[in-house]
């Protein structure tokens, strides 16, 4: 990177992150290795691997780390996420969704268990000091929430810090019961940095100028964020209280007419919960100016469907598209150097440049 990140803690003297971060390849390059490879990334939902002996590869974060695993289901019931790379010469394991006793590599025949743990390989007899725990497949930390499955290559920090603000606020909705909906699952492809993106998801004060719709649906003047330490939450409050959250009593927000909760997860991560159920932005950084975000629709309440907040996402994301990659050619300028931030508004752009400094400080 050109220089050290930092961004000033009070809001009001910070000013952003300056334009060479969104336009400079070598900063692209450090941010990849020091703050994606370090983090919690949704790698699949729970329904792939249900029952014990299914198995199914997953890439980790496609398009940036492209890191290969497998999703085990064991005997025991037990849930692991494990490198897919054979430890004798790199071969791919596992090739497609199957139902196995356990994992054996097409190339030379190196077997494995279901944990990941080396069971044989031939013509290695006389192979010194062998077996070791190197032939052992990689286990990486992985857990559930919901039907959501996270995994980390080097976690920089639990994943209780970063789901637990989430579990408060939403664990109360019925997560499990969610099914993904694949007619209204699909990606976009944004010419634009993927940070750009994330900011443009962080605060709602671009929503009276670039989303009409919405605009009419939501009261502004009601509409909050909350930051926590890997997680910001914002609260859309209905205009006209109606398609809204039946809030249990224990909820802080009991008795507001709640149209949406929009969580965003450091650092590339939005969960945004409706009456109806979730929808999930994966945000893929593909190159400095291409982003690709993959859009996943769980329903739990189809009745409720396009209605309030939730409905007519498809619009709602070509709007943001259109004005990221406006911002995108901005930050190329010779005479644009860095903004400020309004205190009132951009609470939650501030936090997540404060993270992205912190992390490549």
């Amino acid at each position: 990177m050109r220089a050290k990140l930092s961004v000033e803690a009070d809001i009001r003297q910070a000013s952003t992150l300056p334009s060479w971060f969104y336009t400079d390849p070598a900063a692209f390059d450090e941010v990849r290795e020091r703050v994606f490879a370090r983090s919690w990334q949704l790698v699949a939902d729970t329904d792939l691997v249900k029952s014990p002996g299914q198995v199914c590869p997953v890439t980790l974060l496609d398009g940036l780390l492209e890191e290969p695993l497998v999703l085990t289901r064991a005997a025991d019931d037990s849930l692991h996420c494990l490198s897919n790379v054979c430890t004798h010469r790199a071969n791919l394991v596992v090739e497609g969704p199957s139902v196995e006793s356990g994992l054996r590599c097409r190339y030379h025949g190196r077997r494995f268990d279901l944990d990941g743990r080396f069971q044989s390989m031939p013509e290695f007899e006389t192979t010194r000091d062998f077996p070791s725990p190197d032939d052992d497949l990689r286990r990486l930390d992985v857990a559930p929430w919901g039907k959501l499955l996270f995994a980390s290559l080097d976690p920089a920090f639990p994943l209780g810090e970063l789901l637990a603000p989430m579990q408060e606020r939403c664990g109360w909705l019925p997560l499990h019961q969610a099914v993904l909906d694949p007619a209204r699952s699909r990606d976009y492809l944004v010419r634009a940095h993927w940070a750009l993106y994330c900011e443009n998801y962080l605060e709602g004060f671009h929503i009276p100028y670039v989303h009409a719709g919405l605009s009419q649906g939501l009261d502004y003047a009601a509409y909050r964020t909350e930051l926590h330490r890997y997680s910001s939450v914002q609260v859309g409050v209905a205009r006209g209280g109606e398609h809204v959250f039946e809030l249990p009593a224990s909820s802080p927000d009991h008795g507001a007419a709640v149209a949406g909760y929009y969580f965003w997860l450091f650092p590339n991560l939005m969960l945004n919960f409706y009456p109806w159920g979730l929808s999930v932005n994966v945000v893929k950084p593909l190159a400095p100016d291409r982003t690709r975000v993959s859009f996943l629709s769980y329903v739990w309440d189809p009745s409720r469907l396009d209605r309030g907040a939730g409905a007519d996402l498809d619009r709602v994301e070509r709007e943001d598209e259109a004005v990221v990659e406006s911002v995108q050619k901005g930050m190329a300028s010779r005479l644009y150097r860095r903004g400020r931030y309004s205190p009132t508004r951009e609470q939650g752009v501030h936090h997540f440049h404060r993270l992205l400094a912190e992390r490549l400080d």
